[in-house]
């Protein structure tokens, strides 16, 4: 820590109660990053910009400081309104004390905050055992619904670019080259960076389409779990990067892949798995999953990155350093983890509404860290709705069915094809799209299974019933996703119970084919037994 007399004279002077105009709680808490100095005071917090020159980032005028202040507002505006307040200017006249949003010419530039626990933060959370499944899925709405609201125009898109994105991963590899044989392998630092060079060379077209699709945006660029919180019932998205424009223009994949690295290297995919997959319902965006193994790769390297640089720094003691290297050696192996081929496959549920295909399937993803896709979710986004909204009878015409299971197909492939494991969650009721699903799968040699769920026609109906009771009145496609909140239900199916007897009598039967890969699962009994042995069942052509 350094000593109060060694801090400059206004960093002194805000640690004394009297520079405030409120009640404080003392002591007065001062924390240092290598950028800031942020004070909390009790009920406000209040940081002030270091005046200096990283090359990423430049401090260093007053007004590039008063710039920055306000930047950092409206940008923390969009993710944690209840927090940023304001831009509060610190004056001084003929060496009087310092004033805080005095009148005299301000001299620098302070941004204040409401001061929240720090047990609020999902870090602390995660640490106390208390960040759930039900936490994660509500960051994904809440994410989600962030990326929808951020700005994209030509000049942000342009950061989307192969050369630009790539220039970041070039840097990270020549500023670790000195820790190969310290907490890095030769090994691991040359095969993870042919993987990203090939993955850079090979898909040019795939960077431009994110481009051409809007997913480059001014998007947070630091979503790691220290940069969330649960305050007040909301779920807030604070500290955003406010100083590097190609930080935070960015695909918003790189955002999420912040959490997911963060809770695989945390040993909790499962929670990582239910953020991603709430994220992509709500988003629609599974092609993005194509890059998301690339921020993957990133997001660890460059953590594991700053943690190496501590090795170099003379005051650490050595024993800081011998964890630190730890630390760093599991961030690079991590990594490299990302950079290796994987197995993908197939999962089909199929059965009829009310079945518990989808927990099942939420079931069956967690455990398995699969791409959990459901056809209520695709048929919405194909006729351009609202999840949470009602579709009429033209969003449930046999034309849309027909493209919602070939987005199902394709999507399913696609995605195995890339070394994910896919759940599939249908009805899949008729043979045709059972058939054209298994016969595209065996033909690119993708593993693929069925799963029928079944269950007494009349539990099928009382947990329609339920599911129908539970859903909120009120008809609005922004839902506030507040943690606690029972206004809106999570389930966007829109089937009743009136529709059993029809899908009962259109059911078309399994064939020999199906029936050879098939999971027979009684979701009125104990289902997960039965299914924590699941396995892929289906074969490689080749095999």
């Amino acid at each position: 820590m350094t000593p109060s007399s060694a801090l400059p004279e206004l960093i002194q002077q805000m640690l004394q109660p009297g520079f405030y105009p409120h009640s404080v709680t003392l002591p007065i808490e001062l924390i240092q990053t290598h950028i800031s100095y942020i004070f909390l005071t009790g009920d406000f917090a209040y940081k002030v910009k270091k005046p200096l020159d990283f090359g990423f980032l430049d401090f260093t005028t007053l007004e590039k400081r008063h710039h920055f202040c306000l930047e950092e507002l409206r940008m923390n505006q969009r993710g944690a309104p209840d927090l940023y307040l304001e831009v509060l200017p610190i004056s001084q006249a003929d060496g009087d004390p310092y004033q805080l949003a005095g009148h005299g010419e301000a001299v620098e530039y302070v941004l204040k905050m409401r001061q929240f626990p720090q047990e609020a933060l999902f870090s602390r959370l995660f640490e106390q055992g208390e960040l759930t499944i039900g936490h994660m899925e509500a960051l994904g709405r809440v994410v989600a619904e962030f990326h929808a609201q951020t700005l994209t125009n030509p000049r942000i898109r342009e950061f989307g670019r192969v050369e630009q994105v790539r220039e970041a991963f070039d840097q990270n590899y020549e500023q670790t080259e000195a820790y190969i044989g310290g907490p890095q392998t030769l090994q691991q630092f040359e095969e993870t960076r042919a993987y990203t060079d090939h993955f850079f060379a090979n898909n040019v077209s795939l960077f431009e389409q994110r481009m051409a699709q809007d997913r480059i945006r001014e998007c947070h660029g630091d979503l790691h779990l220290r940069n969330i919180c649960l305050w007040e019932n909301k779920i807030l998205l604070f500290d955003c990067i406010e100083f590097n424009e190609s930080f935070r223009f960015v695909d918003v994949m790189y955002d999420i892949a912040y959490g997911v690295m963060d809770l695989d290297a945390l040993g909790r995919p499962d929670l990582g798995n239910a953020y991603l997959n709430t994220y992509l319902e709500m988003t629609g965006d599974w092609e993005g999953l194509q890059v998301l193994p690339i921020y993957l790769n990133r997001q660890s390297y460059v953590r594991a990155k700053v943690i190496s640089f501590l090795l170099g720094d003379p005051s650490a003691p050595e024993s800081v350093k011998a964890e630190a290297s730890k630390t760093a050696a599991s961030y690079y192996h991590l990594a490299w983890s990302y950079t290796q081929p994987q197995q993908g496959g197939i999962w089909v549920m199929a059965g009829l509404s009310g079945s518990g295909k989808s927990t099942v399937a939420r079931h069956l993803a967690r455990q398995q860290q699969a791409i959990h896709i459901r056809s209520d979710a695709v048929r919405k986004h194909l006729a351009g709705i609202p999840l949470y909204g009602s579709g009429g009878a033209e969003v449930y015409s046999p034309q849309m069915t027909q493209q919602t299971y070939q987005r199902l197909e394709d999507l399913g492939c696609l995605l195995a094809c890339q070394g994910y494991r896919v759940i599939l969650d249908a009805k899949y009721d008729q043979q045709g799209v059972r058939e054209s699903l298994l016969n595209r799968a065996d033909q690119q040699g993708i593993p693929i299974a069925m799963i029928h769920c079944f269950a007494p026609p009349a539990v099928l109906q009382e947990r329609l019933r339920k599911r129908a009771d539970a859903r909120s009145p009120v008809d609005s496609p922004t839902p506030q996703w507040e943690i606690g909140t029972t206004a809106f239900s999570p389930d966007i199916a829109d089937a009743t119970v009136d529709l059993i007897d029809q899908q009962l009598a259109q059911w078309q039967p399994f064939s020999t084919q199906e029936l050879e890969r098939m999971i027979a699962l009684d979701t009125d009994g104990d289902w997960q037994a039965q299914i924590s042995q699941t396995n892929w069942r289906g074969k490689k052509p080749t095999e």
